[in-house]
Protein backbone atom coordinates (compact mmCIF):
# COMPACT_ATOMS: atom_id res chain seq x y z
CA UNK A 1 0.00 0.00 0.00
CA UNK A 2 2.49 2.51 0.91
CA UNK A 3 4.89 1.38 -2.54
CA UNK A 4 1.52 2.47 -4.49
CA UNK A 5 1.12 5.77 -2.67
CA UNK A 6 4.96 6.68 -3.34
CA UNK A 7 4.87 5.23 -6.94
CA UNK A 8 1.04 7.76 -7.12
CA UNK A 9 3.17 10.49 -5.99
CA UNK A 10 6.35 10.25 -8.05
CA UNK A 11 4.17 9.87 -10.85
CA UNK A 12 2.39 12.99 -9.98
CA UNK A 13 5.16 14.96 -9.36
CA UNK A 14 6.83 13.65 -13.16
CA UNK A 15 3.68 14.56 -14.76
CA UNK A 16 3.34 17.91 -12.63
CA UNK A 17 6.98 18.61 -14.35
CA UNK A 18 6.17 17.17 -17.93
CA UNK A 19 3.47 19.63 -17.80
CA UNK A 20 5.64 22.80 -16.58
CA UNK A 21 8.07 21.75 -19.03
CA UNK A 22 6.43 21.47 -22.35
CA UNK A 23 4.99 24.58 -22.00
CA UNK A 24 7.83 26.28 -21.18
CA UNK A 25 9.36 24.58 -24.20
CA UNK A 26 6.48 25.15 -26.38
CA UNK A 27 6.98 29.39 -25.70
CA UNK A 28 9.98 29.30 -26.23
CA UNK A 29 10.06 27.53 -29.60
CA UNK A 30 7.12 29.84 -30.82
CA UNK A 31 9.16 33.03 -30.17
CA UNK A 32 12.04 32.46 -32.32
CA UNK A 33 13.07 34.52 -35.06
CA UNK A 34 10.79 37.61 -33.35
CA UNK A 35 12.78 38.43 -29.52
CA UNK A 36 15.72 40.61 -30.08
CA UNK A 37 18.79 41.37 -28.33
CA UNK A 38 19.43 44.63 -30.87
CA UNK A 39 17.49 47.73 -31.11
CA UNK A 40 18.99 47.99 -34.61
CA UNK A 41 17.58 44.92 -35.98
CA UNK A 42 14.45 45.81 -35.14
CA UNK A 43 11.42 46.80 -37.99
CA UNK A 44 9.43 49.23 -37.35
CA UNK A 45 5.64 49.27 -34.98
CA UNK A 46 3.78 52.10 -34.62
CA UNK A 47 3.04 50.82 -31.23
CA UNK A 48 5.63 49.67 -28.43
CA UNK A 49 3.83 48.36 -25.00
CA UNK A 50 6.19 48.40 -21.98
CA UNK A 51 5.47 45.44 -20.08
CA UNK A 52 4.19 46.65 -16.48
CA UNK A 53 7.12 45.80 -13.60
CA UNK A 54 7.73 48.10 -10.76
CA UNK A 55 10.96 50.57 -9.92
CA UNK A 56 11.27 48.87 -6.69
CA UNK A 57 10.69 45.07 -5.16
CA UNK A 58 8.05 43.62 -3.15
CA UNK A 59 11.09 43.69 0.07
CA UNK A 60 12.03 47.34 -0.71
CA UNK A 61 15.11 47.42 -2.46
CA UNK A 62 15.48 48.82 -6.45
CA UNK A 63 14.39 46.97 -9.14
CA UNK A 64 17.06 47.21 -12.27
CA UNK A 65 14.64 44.62 -14.85
CA UNK A 66 12.66 48.13 -14.62
CA UNK A 67 15.47 49.87 -14.99
CA UNK A 68 16.75 47.97 -17.91
CA UNK A 69 13.03 47.67 -19.74
CA UNK A 70 13.06 52.25 -19.57
CA UNK A 71 16.57 51.96 -21.20
CA UNK A 72 15.20 49.31 -24.11
CA UNK A 73 11.85 51.54 -24.81
CA UNK A 74 14.25 54.82 -24.67
CA UNK A 75 16.70 53.34 -26.95
CA UNK A 76 13.63 52.00 -29.72
CA UNK A 77 11.61 55.21 -29.58
CA UNK A 78 15.25 57.34 -30.18
CA UNK A 79 15.93 55.08 -33.17
CA UNK A 80 12.25 55.34 -34.20
CA UNK A 81 11.43 51.60 -34.22
CA UNK A 82 8.14 52.71 -32.62
CA UNK A 83 6.39 55.91 -32.35
CA UNK A 84 4.26 55.62 -28.99
CA UNK A 85 5.02 53.78 -26.19
CA UNK A 86 1.90 52.43 -24.07
CA UNK A 87 3.14 52.47 -20.27
CA UNK A 88 0.91 48.99 -18.79
CA UNK A 89 0.70 48.59 -14.85
CA UNK A 90 -0.90 49.75 -11.99
CA UNK A 91 -1.56 51.76 -9.14
CA UNK A 92 -0.55 49.63 -6.27
CA UNK A 93 0.56 53.04 -3.68
CA UNK A 94 -2.99 51.90 -1.32
CA UNK A 95 -2.07 48.03 -1.59
CA UNK A 96 1.34 47.27 -0.82
CA UNK A 97 3.77 48.85 1.60
CA UNK A 98 6.11 49.30 -1.61
CA UNK A 99 3.44 49.79 -4.17
CA UNK A 100 3.93 52.45 -6.45
CA UNK A 101 1.63 54.13 -9.47
CA UNK A 102 3.77 51.73 -12.32
CA UNK A 103 2.71 53.27 -15.34
CA UNK A 104 3.36 56.83 -13.79
CA UNK A 105 6.45 55.64 -12.77
CA UNK A 106 7.30 54.38 -16.58
CA UNK A 107 6.07 58.19 -18.10
CA UNK A 108 7.89 59.36 -15.29
CA UNK A 109 11.32 58.17 -16.29
CA UNK A 110 10.84 58.20 -20.10
CA UNK A 111 10.37 61.73 -20.23
CA UNK A 112 13.51 62.37 -18.14
CA UNK A 113 15.35 60.67 -20.73
CA UNK A 114 13.71 63.00 -23.53
CA UNK A 115 10.62 60.93 -24.42
CA UNK A 116 8.02 63.28 -24.71
CA UNK A 117 5.69 63.12 -22.66
CA UNK A 118 2.45 62.94 -25.33
CA UNK A 119 3.80 59.85 -26.91
CA UNK A 120 3.41 58.26 -23.66
CA UNK A 121 0.25 56.42 -23.57
CA UNK A 122 -1.28 55.10 -19.66
CA UNK A 123 -2.63 51.95 -19.33
CA UNK A 124 -4.06 51.29 -15.63
CA UNK A 125 -5.68 48.07 -16.91
CA UNK A 126 -2.46 46.04 -17.55
CA UNK A 127 -1.86 44.87 -14.61
CA UNK A 128 -1.07 41.08 -15.97
CA UNK A 129 0.38 40.66 -19.43
CA UNK A 130 -2.71 38.83 -20.78
CA UNK A 131 -4.66 41.98 -19.89
CA UNK A 132 -2.23 44.54 -21.32
CA UNK A 133 -2.39 42.80 -24.93
CA UNK A 134 -6.18 41.96 -24.38
CA UNK A 135 -6.55 46.00 -24.17
CA UNK A 136 -4.29 46.59 -27.28
CA UNK A 137 -6.28 44.29 -29.11
CA UNK A 138 -9.58 45.85 -28.21
CA UNK A 139 -8.50 49.39 -28.79
CA UNK A 140 -7.57 48.33 -32.39
CA UNK A 141 -3.72 47.53 -32.28
CA UNK A 142 -3.12 44.44 -34.25
CA UNK A 143 0.79 45.07 -34.70
CA UNK A 144 2.72 45.55 -31.52
CA UNK A 145 6.49 45.74 -29.88
CA UNK A 146 6.99 44.27 -26.71
CA UNK A 147 9.71 45.30 -24.28
CA UNK A 148 10.62 43.51 -21.75
CA UNK A 149 13.21 41.15 -20.63
CA UNK A 150 13.45 37.96 -23.34
CA UNK A 151 11.44 35.41 -21.07
CA UNK A 152 8.46 37.34 -20.70
CA UNK A 153 8.90 38.68 -24.28
CA UNK A 154 8.15 34.97 -25.40
CA UNK A 155 5.20 34.87 -23.32
CA UNK A 156 3.59 38.10 -24.08
CA UNK A 157 4.05 37.04 -28.07
CA UNK A 158 2.65 34.07 -27.48
CA UNK A 159 -0.56 35.68 -25.73
CA UNK A 160 -0.62 37.72 -28.89
CA UNK A 161 -0.25 35.42 -31.41
CA UNK A 162 -3.37 33.53 -28.97
CA UNK A 163 -5.30 37.18 -29.89
CA UNK A 164 -4.65 37.43 -33.58
CA UNK A 165 -1.75 40.24 -33.14
CA UNK A 166 1.08 40.53 -35.24
CA UNK A 167 3.95 41.18 -32.73
CA UNK A 168 7.52 41.38 -32.18
CA UNK A 169 9.98 41.82 -29.16
CA UNK A 170 12.88 43.37 -27.90
CA UNK A 171 14.74 42.59 -25.07
CA UNK A 172 15.81 44.51 -22.19
CA UNK A 173 19.08 43.16 -20.33
CA UNK A 174 17.78 41.10 -17.25
CA UNK A 175 18.86 41.83 -13.79
CA UNK A 176 22.78 41.63 -13.07
CA UNK A 177 21.92 40.11 -9.31
CA UNK A 178 21.92 36.04 -9.70
CA UNK A 179 19.45 35.85 -6.84
CA UNK A 180 16.87 37.84 -8.50
CA UNK A 181 17.42 36.40 -11.97
CA UNK A 182 16.75 32.69 -10.50
CA UNK A 183 13.23 34.15 -8.69
CA UNK A 184 12.35 35.58 -12.21
CA UNK A 185 12.94 32.64 -14.40
CA UNK A 186 11.04 30.45 -11.66
CA UNK A 187 7.89 32.64 -11.56
CA UNK A 188 8.03 32.87 -15.32
CA UNK A 189 7.87 28.89 -15.59
CA UNK A 190 4.74 29.29 -13.83
CA UNK A 191 3.18 32.20 -15.15
CA UNK A 192 3.69 29.99 -18.69
CA UNK A 193 1.36 27.39 -17.76
CA UNK A 194 -1.30 30.15 -16.14
CA UNK A 195 -1.07 31.57 -19.99
CA UNK A 196 -1.89 28.09 -21.35
CA UNK A 197 -5.21 27.71 -18.74
CA UNK A 198 -5.83 31.34 -19.36
CA UNK A 199 -6.29 30.15 -23.20
CA UNK A 200 -8.22 27.22 -21.89
CA UNK A 201 -10.87 29.32 -19.67
CA UNK A 202 -11.55 32.04 -21.69
CA UNK A 203 -12.10 34.38 -19.25
CA UNK A 204 -11.33 37.66 -20.93
CA UNK A 205 -11.03 40.82 -19.05
CA UNK A 206 -13.10 44.40 -19.68
CA UNK A 207 -10.92 46.66 -20.90
CA UNK A 208 -11.38 50.22 -21.49
CA UNK A 209 -10.45 52.98 -24.49
CA UNK A 210 -6.52 53.79 -23.35
CA UNK A 211 -7.05 57.17 -21.99
CA UNK A 212 -4.69 59.01 -24.53
CA UNK A 213 -7.70 58.18 -26.99
CA UNK A 214 -5.40 60.90 -29.78
CA UNK A 215 -2.61 59.06 -29.91
CA UNK A 216 -4.59 56.09 -30.14
CA UNK A 217 -6.80 56.96 -33.34
CA UNK A 218 -4.16 57.04 -35.09
CA UNK A 219 -3.86 54.32 -37.89
CA UNK A 220 -1.07 51.96 -37.53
Amino acid sequence: MKKKFIISILSFFVLLGSIVLGCNLAVSYNGKGRVFDAAKDMTHNTYGVLLATSPITPDGGHNFYFDNRIIAADSLFKLGRIDYIIASGGDYRTKHKFGCDEPKAIRDSLVARGVPAERIILDYEGTRTFNSIYKAKKNGLNHLTFISQRDHNERALRIADHLGINAIAYNAKPSHIRKTRIKNTLREYLARVKMYMDFVDCAYPTVSAYENRTACDKPE
